[in-house]
């Protein structure tokens, strides 16, 4: 009975292992690195600096069609297998992050969870993966990180990365299909690459725009500062005290297009009465003591929105 049981048990643990075997054989999406094709290893490409030098989507674009630029900003060198340090543009300096490998080219590092699709000591291809909760959906996002080799640009590519970040023509058509659609209908409108600026031309008129700080905790992403801008304008001896908060279409000859209220309202009258009157401060102070610079994506103006909180102060 007791040599049933054991021939039984390894009976299943070797079917197991045939079935295991058998689905990574049949994967094309395993990277295979010095023999292995489940435990990514990095051992090959230890020590090499890499720079990011584009990201895009599977279309092939690096822009959305709400306007946001996937951008390329890491830069990395592979330490260890269980290390690996990222350059933080706004510190100027690099930082080490922990590195944890999974199966299947995956591994976690800086916050993120990504697959290997090509490496070598010239380039690197990763790929973003969508993570929530305890899950990671391994399928990906369909967004992708190429880096070249420091060295392979120096002195392969004789360029720089610099140049290697430009984008590309299809993107530029893009972005000049959707400013043409924006600028015809504001409710087109799409986040600008080089947002809205408002410039006081009064000395009682004071703009601060909200500014976002690229950390270790939101993997220094200052994206927002383009995609979501957010103002604080601050209006001294106004008729009254006042403080609203609202959206502005802001279009390509810099006039401004109310939009609708930043904050919630228990009843529709509460939220009509809020909108006259904040759409009347946007009337008569914002129109005639801001210069107003629409924003602009790859050269081109368009009609973008900002958020702006504006408070009014009586006080001489």
């Amino acid at each position: 009975m007791k040599q049933n049981i054991i021939t039984f048990v390894f009976t299943l643990l070797l079917v197991y292992a045939t079935i295991i075997i058998g689905c990574s054989n049949n994967n094309p999406n395993i990277v295979k690195h010095n023999g292995e094709k489940d435990l990514i290893s990095f051992k090959s490409i230890e020590g090499i600096s890499y720079t990011e030098i584009n990201r895009r989507q599977k279309n092939g674009l690096s822009f959305s069609e709400y306007g946001y630029q996937l951008e390329p900003q890491w830069k990395i060198n592979f330490v260890s297998d269980d290390s690996v340090s990222i350059y933080s543009p706004g510190n100027k300096r690099f930082f080490n992050f922990p590195l944890s490998r999974g199966y299947d080219s995956v591994f976690n590092t800086a916050r993120t969870w990504l697959k290997v699709r090509k490496m070598s000591k010239d380039s690197l291809v990763l790929e973003i993966l969508k993570a929530q909760g305890d899950s990671v959906d391994i399928t990906g996002a369909g967004i992708y990180m190429t880096f070249y080799a420091d060295n392979y640009v120096k002195n392969v590519l004789r360029s720089d990365t610099a140049i290697l970040k430009r984008v590309s023509r299809k993107d530029s058509l893009f972005i000049k299909s959707l400013a043409v659609k924006a600028n015809t209908d504001i409710k087109k409108a799409f986040a600008a690459r080089q947002p809205v600026a408002f410039i006081s031309k009064s000395p009682s008129v004071k703009v601060e725009k909200w500014k976002v700080k690229g950390d270790l905790f939101n993997n220094f992403d200052t994206s927002d500062d383009y995609f979501n801008p957010t103002f604080n304008i601050t209006i001294n001896k106004a008729y009254t005290n006042f403080y609203y908060s609202f959206s502005v279409y802001v279009d390509d000859k810099g006039q401004m297009h109310y939009g609708e209220p930043l904050i919630a309202f228990l009843g529709e009258s509460l939220r009509q009465n809020y909108i006259h009157e904040s759409h009347a401060i946007m009337d008569s102070y914002l129109k005639d003591y801001l210069q107003v610079v629409p924003g602009k994506t790859l050269g081109m103006p368009h009609t973008s929105i900002v958020n702006i909180h504006v408070e009014g102060t009586a006080k001489p």
